[in-house]
Formats: C-alpha cells, sequence, structure tokens
C-alpha cells in the first residue's frame, strides 16, 4: 500500500508566545565639514516581544513511520514530542514517529515567560504487509557463543545512534541513496502459527541487480559508524547521523568509502552495495532511526 501523505501547517498570528531560519559617494563640487551625528537610543531590548509563530507550525507526514519538520512557538526554551524532547535550532525542530505510533501524540512547550502551549497531532495508521505463516517459530534463541560476538556489535551501533551530530542533513530533502528494483518494505512481518510475530522489516531493500554498485548520501552527515570488519547480522555496517538525532544505517556493503568522523555531503558516494552479514543476495538495506523510533524511508524520498 502506498502510504498516505499528510502536510499540516498551522496559521501564524502575531508576535507573542513530524521535514529554516532566514539567511541574505558622488562626487562633490565642493568640500564639506562632515558632521556626526547620532541615533536615538533603541528601546530596551527586554521590552521587545520574541519574534516567531504563536504556536507549533509544521509540515510532513503525520502518518506511523513518517515526520515532520516545524518551529516552536516564540520564547520556547523546551520542547517536546510526547515524552520524547526536541532539540531546537533557532526554534526549529524534526521530529518523527516510530511504525507502531499511537493515533495521537502532543508537541508540548515551555516558554521564557513560564506559559505552557500544546498541539495534539493525529497519527494515521498504516495496513502493513502482514505474512501469516502456518509453521511455527524455531524453538530456543541466540547461542551464548554468538552473543560473545553479537554483544559488542550492539554497543557500538548503540554509541553510534547517540552521538547527535552538530549536522544539518534532517533539513533538507532527501534523495535516494540508489536506485533499483525494491525487494523489501519498511514495516512488514511475519506472523507464526500460535500468533507469535517475528521483528518487523526495520527498512527498506534495495536491489541493483549485483555486487559493487556504489551508493551515495541522502543527506548530509557525520560518519558515526564504519565497520572495519563485517558485522555478523548487518556485515560492513555504516551509519550517517544527520543531526538533531535522526540518522541513517547502511547494511550489507562490499566497500565502504568513508571512515568514521568524516562529514559527507547529499549526494557523495559513501559504500558500495553487497551481501556481507546475513543476506541471502546483494541489496542495500536502508534503515531511518529518530531517537530510538524506526522511521520508513520511502516517506523522505517518495516512490522512484
Amino acid at each position: 500500500m502506498t502510504p498516505r501523505r499528510f502536510a499540516v501547517s498551522v496559521a501564524v498570528v502575531a508576535l507573542a508566545g513530524g521535514c529554516v531560519a532566514p539567511s541574505s559617494p558622488p562626487e562633490d563640487v565642493a568640500v564639506v565639514q562632515p558632521v556626526e551625528r547620532h541615533a536615538p537610543n533603541p528601546a530596551p531590548a527586554q521590552d521587545a516581544a520574541p519574534r516567531g509563530p504563536t504556536t507549533f507550525t509544521y509540515t510532513g507526514a503525520l502518518i506511523q513511520g513518517g515526520w515532520i519538520r516545524g518551529e516552536a512557538p516564540a520564547g520556547t526554551v523546551r520542547a517536546w514530542l510526547g515524552e520524547t524532547p526536541l532539540t531546537l535550532d533557532a526554534g526549529h525542530f524534526f521530529a518523527a514517529f516510530d511504525r507502531d505510533a499511537v493515533p495521537s501524540v502532543t508537541l508540548r512547550a515551555e516558554l521564557a515567560d513560564g506559559r505552557s502551549i500544546a498541539s495534539p497531532l493525529t497519527i494515521a495508521a498504516r495496513a502493513w504487509n502482514i505474512e501469516r505463516v502456518n509453521v511455527a517459530r524455531a524453538p530456543g534463541g541466540a547461542t551464548d557463543a554468538f552473543m560473545r560476538i553479537r554483544r559488542p556489535e550492539l554497543e557500538r551501533i548503540a554509541a553510534a545512534r547517540a552521538v547527535n551530530a552538530d549536522a544539518a542533513g534532517w533539513q533538507q530533502q532527501f534523495v535516494w541513496p540508489a536506485k533499483g528494483r525494491i525487494s523489501g518494505r519498511f514495516g512488514s512481518q511475519r506472523i507464526y502459527r500460535g500468533g507469535e510475530a517475528g521483528a518487523y522489516h526495520s527498512g527498506l531493500d534495495i536491489a541493483t541487480g549485483g555486487s559493487g554498485a556504489i551508493y551515495v548520501a541522502p543527506a548530509d552527515g557525520l560518519v558515526t559508524l564504519a565497520a572495519e570488519t563485517p558485522f555478523s547480522l548487518e556485515g560492513n555496517l555504516l551509519i550517517l547521523d544527520h543531526g538533531q538525532g535522526l540518522n541513517s544505517a547502511f547494511l550489507h556493503s562490499s566497500a565502504l568509502l568513508v571512515r568514521e568522523g568524516d562529514r559527507v555531503a547529499q549526494g557523495q558516494p559513501i559504500g558500495r552495495i553487497g551481501m556481507t552479514g546475513r543476506a541471502t543476495g546483494p541489496h542495500l538495506h536502508w534503515s531511518l532511526i529518530w531517537q530510538g523510533f524506526r522511521l520508513d524511508p520511502l516517506l523522505f524520498v517518495g516512490e522512484q
């Protein structure tokens, strides 16, 4: 199902409290003595009202797995989406909604003058691709031997996603990292015999027909993880922080073209598609996370 898109713009009134700050003598025949003039003293700054909207303004996709970019009310000192704190950049913010987001959540702002402003949001539900299979899920879990390998990998992934880099990619219109057949869509899930649910697909799979094709940065960012050796599941893993808690992960690469600490620009080559780690064929798995919420990359770039 093609997700519905929603664009919301809240009216902006006069000054008060789910993807950007504003930018940019002829010759005289007679010699005259310059006269010094002084402008009148300006009114004290504390008397001026803060500039900006009186409530939250935003645009984006108010849908499970979606996102918004917006501006907080003038004078905001702290803001939240539900219980998740927002990062404010000159009053501007990014926020997003998990794959299993509840139908209603509230943007809240605390103003310097002590007032609070709330803006309720309605999040549309999605009809996910659910496959019911008449087999029981394999019993048992990960072995101790596997977890000795896996735990350090998970720690590196968590550390990379916690960086919250000073990057501006979150402000940009994202581009496709690669073009090809969509072999796996975000949110799809298997339900096994007895009703046990498997993990849902956390990203978008792009198959290009073979290994070695270059993929690029969908937006500006900082490389916070570039696995020197393949991870057990993700293979050659690359994580790119776009700022404001938003990051991309690229899995199964045959090669990485950047290193940890590199700053990359939108459209810059950053890796080659492959099938390292747990993969049945060459493809790029691209996932997006904001503050622990898993997001649908298609809602950032649209269909090819």
